[in-house]
């Protein structure tokens, strides 16, 4: 089959065949409308390892190896968190192979890492011949049921002729609303069959899914009338700010209402490290001063995060004296774990401005003293020691000073899990967007360094750091 030199079916809703230059059908196999699906949707780069179950999509791969390039792997779950990495530096979502039994299986941890850090990812596995489903034939395993818990959506194609409209919807789901991962499972006759293909349409729409939910107006007038009403008003983000792209309506709000904000591990970087406003990190590992005042301010907004245990401890004593206000996209997070005053569902890149429009101008000296107070304390008791030891023994707080001084703060900093995580996520500085790369939710080890090598095929050339 000639390699497809021109995809536009982004900018055009009707169905056009690139195979055929126009409208019309023309005959290709599933393996090959996987290849058509991938370039419809301006896929470049795919994380795999081939088998023998999805081994027709990797012979249909090798006609377009020009237009879309294959990472290969040495293991499955490597493939997912180099994905991850990708998507969570690009800001696209990331692409997987793997074949079926122990190849899908192996999928399962970094399904569960990208699901509840909410990162896009569409994994493409393959599956036994249909008619050996259920008869527990080599290499098979039941993936659907197995990943169900660990997916915003799955799906079985065993038929070809599903394959565009069935990967259409995946890409539409993994990269809309809240992001997450997708697992489209296709039997091994799938990716065999010839069908009639007509073209492919990228999906814009799914009757029984809102991914942008309709803004109330009247809870943000809620929010804005309580916070134009505090005295000591508390602003907590999450990774919800840089999912939205909305780090700029961020900013906006916390200038205008000039409200001290702190981040949560997967919020680090939305804004600067070191703007005035910027209090610090959240949580167990997190700094003093914002876990002390959480406890002390009479209005909590938190944008974009799920008030996790690791940020509120025991929630019977979690900002009891506070108001709350909750700013996500995603309704089942609402009331979850802290109880709200005022819940502002949507997507904070359009609630953010509706909100900076209503609050007052303000600023809060006295307030922000107090996180400049503790945050001295901090230095002088712990800080200062980490980051400038005495002994012969390197501390890891000044491992990330020098790569703060080398970089100026604009390097992508993928961490494992542990110590040197929580020491990475307290010292490094970031000026960026997107350039704090971690497995928060999950805490998954062995995440550092595929992860590190899908964020450096997500981030362009010229921004990377040679050390």
């Amino acid at each position: 089959m000639e390699t497809i030199d021109k995809i536009e079916l982004a900018k055009n809703t009707e169905t056009k065949n690139p195979l055929t230059g126009g409208r019309g059908a023309s005959t290709i196999t599933g393996g090959q409308a996987v290849m058509e699906a991938c370039l419809s949707e301006s896929v470049e780069i795919i994380f795999g390892y081939p088998g023998g179950a999805i081994m027709p999509i990797y012979d249909a791969l090798y006609d377009y190896n020009d237009k879309l390039k294959h990472i290969l792997v040495r293991h499955e779950q490597g493939a997912i968190h180099a994905a991850q990495g990708f998507a969570r530096v690009s800001g696209k979502t990331g692409v997987v192979f793997a074949t079926s039994g122990p190849g899908a299986t192996n999928l399962v941890t970094g399904l569960a890492d990208a699901m509840i850090d909410s990162t896009p990812v569409v994994c493409i596995t393959g599956q036994v011949f249909a008619h050996l489903l259920g008869t527990d034939a080599f290499q098979e395993t039941d993936v659907i049921n197995i990943t169900t818990p660990v997916t915003k959506w799955n799906y079985q194609v065993t038929d070809a002729t599903e394959i565009p409209g069935v990967l259409a919807k995946a890409f539409y789901i993994a990269g809309s609303g809240r992001p997450g991962p997708v697992l489209i499972d296709i039997t091994k006759n799938a990716q065999l069959q010839k069908f009639e293909y007509e073209g492919y349409n990228k999906c814009e729409h799914i009757r029984s899914y809102r991914p942008n939910p309709i803004v109330r107006k009247k809870y943000v007038e809620q929010a804005a009338k309580l916070i134009n009403e505090a005295e000591k008003p508390f602003i907590v983000f999450g990774q919800g700010v840089i999912l939205g792209k909305a780090e700029k309506e961020f900013q906006q709000f916390i200038e205008k209402s000039g409200i001290p904000a702190a981040w949560t591990i997967m919020g680090l970087s939305a804004i600067p490290t070191d703007h005035p406003l910027g209090v610090g990190m959240l949580g167990m590992h997190g700094n003093y001063g914002p876990n002390v005042m959480t406890n002390e301010c009479d209005v909590l907004i938190a944008i974009g995060m799920r008030f996790d245990d690791r940020v509120t401890g025991r929630l019977d004593k979690y900002a009891k004296q506070a108001k709350i206000i909750h700013l996500d996209i995603d309704p089942s997070e609402i009331d979850k774990n802290v109880k709200t005053d005022v819940a502002v569902w949507g997507d904070c890149k359009e609630t953010l401005p509706m909100l900076t429009d209503l609050v007052e101008q303000k600023v809060y000296p006295q307030w922000l003293q107090k996180f400049k107070e503790y945050q001295q304390k901090e230095e002088e008791k712990v800080i200062n020691s980490e980051l400038n030891p005495t002994g012969e023994v390197l501390t890891m707080g000044e491992v990330i000073k020098v790569l703060n001084e080398a970089t100026e703060g604009k390097a992508i900093i993928v961490t494992d899990v542990g110590q040197h995580q929580m020491a990475a996520c307290r010292y490094a500085k970031f000026s960026q967007s997107k350039s704090n790369i971690t497995s928060g939710g999950l805490g998954t080890m062995g995440y550092g360094l595929p992860a590190a090598i899908g964020a450096a095929f997500g981030d362009p050339p010229e921004q990377q750091w040679q050390l």
